[in-house]
């Protein structure tokens, strides 16, 4: 009985996961100060203390959590990389 009770319990566990994998989540991270794209369900936690303060998704590509990154207000702009970091470590 404990064998059966240990496989189906395996079959939901597979099961959740499959439904998830895929998927992409846009979190405001207090930690960072960044919007970040995550490939997990998030747990919102910022109202009791925690880093993550809202989510948003999901989303079936990470192109398109990217897009919406870029078009939410509270997300700070990505940064372009700073001038001469393109060939760093190369030897010319």
């Amino acid at each position: 009985m404990k064998s059966l009770l240990l496989g189906g319990a395996m079959i939901v566990a597979a099961g959740t996961s499959a439904v998830a994998d895929g998927n992409f989540w846009v979190v405001g991270n207090h930690a960072t100060s960044k919007c970040e794209i995550v490939t997990s369900n998030p747990v919102i936690n910022g109202p009791v203390g925690g880093n993550i303060w809202f989510g948003d998704g999901p989303y079936k590509s990470l192109d398109d959590a990217k897009l919406a990154r870029s078009t939410i207000s509270v997300c700070p702009k990505e940064a372009p990389a700073p001038a001469g970091t393109a060939n760093k470590g190369k030897s010319s």
